[in-house]
């Protein structure tokens, strides 16, 4: 099998995470602010200058659903969580180490996040009556002692930053906005990192107004200056370690833009056109703006009228000799469901991305949730199989869509993709990949009318002919209506119905066959419980995993990159392990398909409040499940406790 389907850049990162080494010191910070003060900028930018100092990390991006909520308002509060640190860092961290909290509500949103003695860094001159009031304090929580477990850093960022831009020009609006680059300025002198890196990007991204480039430089010097000028420290919590990386070309990714680049590979591997239809919806909004900035590469971009246009879009470049792309979230994919049918009976590639968020209906929209399993299974009229994947990490998402579009196109079926919005929107260090290492995607026109069927099967794949429209000799129709095998006319015959039935199952079934390799990811190979995921939950299991292993129990770890059809070996590796455990963040989807195909009393740990799982919390869940202990009376189900979620 081609390399890159063992997903080498995860390999390396799991190294140090299979209970064969204690991880060294960890940080984990979050930010915390109204929307508009640039919470998620400092967040990615503070990144930036963590992986440059060859810290491992991954973050949590946390937004508000509210577009522009009220300023000072409890539901409009946006955060950011990095944990930084040694190798093999895969998750954004149980508890903060830091809270910088810009103010009142940030505080009161965020503080359950901080773990006991913890660090706060409050930006009190956004602490006035009416802020106070807006998020619901009758006191000032700076004064009135309530936050005496913490250890409490009083700055009034907003006035320092409008006396650090003074000098530079600036309206009181940029001043303003130039506050959370004070932050960072402040987070280099605590943390470490270079403010050179941050400068030159900062005179790059606002080239256009050079007064917004010297007041953000400005901000970010002062910033640094107080830190050093104050002699203030972060304690316990700046004692991240430096990572053992290997050397290559590093940058850091998120799940979106490593789809987005994967698609562009997709493009220059195959020689196809990608043509990307979507409709905006979040969280997978953002793979549009990314491809749009590629300016062509290969992709052409469309934002059709509705989920519908889109879909039947993207499934007409694919009848045309191209590959169609259509993403979407959960409430979107499910008014694509009659496309994905018509182009598993039409027998064509097509691309399906869900970037699942908490629901149902709007649900909550930034926020993550693992619920859509059934939907991509079964969510289709008639018999309508298709190929599901599930990138686990940010930077997989790159290695998962090449091998969705491999897929496709050698077996001529719509393949969907599930990532969320924790992948979407987390990010990590990613080493770019060898381009010539990259697998061959190697679609096949047919061309020759000598014989031509449009419902011929290839004897090993099972897949029908690709013949572009135009091409001399080789017209045909394709639709919804049922086909004739070989021929490919219309036909009511019972008999060729149910062969046809069988054949596109069957077609489906076979590509597990060439697919993703599937083994224990870490931990035992053989032993008292396994734990079985899937998608974003990764991260907490693989950490959850290592800690079990290092206290002597004999716990293995298997994630699930290819969910439909199952791997071929899976069963016999269920078998090896005397409990098996199925963490997953809806309520109990893939432990119920496990249970159904392989008769085994799989134990479903569960959470469904819209974050990720804290590994404090999966990993007591997964102790109950190997002592045997009981959830609900006369239920398998086993929803995780603590501060994490309630028992349901």
């Amino acid at each position: 099998m081609p390399p890159f389907r063992a997903i080498p850049v995860t390999e390396h990162r799991l190294r140090s995470m299979t209970g064969r080494a204690e991880p060294g010191p960890r940080t984990v910070v979050r930010f915390a602010g109204d929307s508009g003060d640039g919470i998620q900028l400092l967040g990615g930018e503070f990144s930036k200058a963590v992986a440059l100092e060859h810290h491992d990390l991954l973050t949590l991006p946390d937004f508000p659903a509210e577009i522009r909520a009220p300023a000072g308002s409890t539901f409009g509060v946006s955060a950011f969580q990095i944990q930084f640190g040694g190798d093999g860092v895969l998750t954004p961290g149980d508890e903060a180490d830091v809270l910088f909290a810009f103010n009142p509500a940030a505080l009161k949103t965020n503080l359950h996040t901080l773990k006991p003695g913890g660090l706060i860094v409050a930006g009190e001159g956004a602490f006035t009556d009416r802020n106070l009031k807006r998020a619901g304090y009758a006191e000032n929580p700076l004064e009135d002692g309530s936050l005496t477990g913490f250890r409490l850093i009083r700055i009034d960022m907003t006035r320092l930053s409008a006396e650090a831009v003074a000098s530079t020009g600036v309206g009181k609006k940029q001043a303003g906005r130039a506050k959370n680059f004070w932050a960072l300025g402040l987070c280099f002198w605590l943390f470490g990192g270079r403010r050179e890196p941050a400068i030159d990007w900062i005179s790059r991204k606002f080239a256009a107004a050079p007064d917004v480039v010297a007041s953000n430089v400005a901000a970010l010097n002062a910033g640094h200056a107080y830190g050093e000028t104050m002699e203030l420290d972060a304690g316990d919590a700046a004692l991240g370690a430096r990572g053992e990386l290997h050397h290559g070309l590093f940058r850091t990714i998120t799940g979106t833009d490593a789809m987005g680049l994967g698609l562009a590979a997709v493009a220059a591997l195959s020689g196809l056109k990608i043509t990307y239809c979507s409709y905006p919806i979040t969280p997978a909004s953002a793979l549009l703006h990314f491809l749009a900035s590629l300016k062509g590469q290969g992709i052409v971009t469309f934002q059709a009228e509705d989920e519908i246009a889109a879909a039947t879009a993207a499934l007409g470049a694919s009848y045309a000799g191209g590959l169609g792309v259509t993403t979407s979230s959960g409430p979107g994919i499910a008014l694509k469901s009659e496309t994905l049918s018509l182009a598993v009976a039409a027998e064509l590639p097509l691309l399906a991305i869900d970037v699942q968020r908490a629901g149902p209906s709007t649900g909550m929209p930034t926020k993550p949730e693992q619920a859509d399993l059934n939907l991509a299974l079964y969510g289709r009229h008639g018999e309508a199989p298709l190929p599901v994947l599930a990138p686990a990490t940010p930077s997989e998402c790159f290695d998962i869509v090449i091998e969705a579009a491999r897929i496709a196109t050698d077996h001529m079926t719509p393949v969907m993709i599930l990532s969320d919005a924790y992948i979407a929107n987390a990010a990590e260090p990613w080493e770019l990949p060898e381009v010539d290492a990259l697998p061959p995607i190697a679609p096949t026109f047919r061309t020759d009318p000598e014989g031509f069927e449009p419902f011929a099967r290839d004897p090993d794949t099972l897949a029908r002919p690709w013949a572009k429209p135009g091409t001399p000799g080789l017209a045909h129709r394709v639709g919804g209506i049922e086909r004739a095998s070989g021929s490919g006319e219309i036909s009511y015959d019972p008999e060729n119905h149910q062969r046809m039935t069988d054949l596109r199952a069957e077609k489906v079934a076979r590509v597990a066959l060439d697919g993703l390799d599937h083994d224990i990811d870490s931990g035992a190979d053989r032993g008292d419980l396994l734990v079985l995921g899937w998608g974003s939950t990764y991260g907490a299991i693989e950490e959850a995993v290592s800690r079990m292993n290092r206290n002597g129990l004999a716990v293995g770890h298997l994630h699930l990159r290819q969910l439909a059809p199952l791997p071929p070996n899976l069963g016999a590796i269920l078998a090896r392990f005397s409990r098996v455990a199925v963490a997953e963040l809806n309520k109990g989807q893939l432990v119920r398909l496990i249970r159904s195909e392989f008769l085994v009393d799989a134990r479903s740990v569960t959470q469904v409040n819209g974050l990720p799982f804290r590994v404090s919390d999966l990993e007591a869940a997964l102790r109950d499940c190997l002592d045997g202990s009981q959830g609900r009376p006369g239920h398998g189900l086993r929803t995780v406790t603590g501060s994490a979620g309630k028992t349901a």
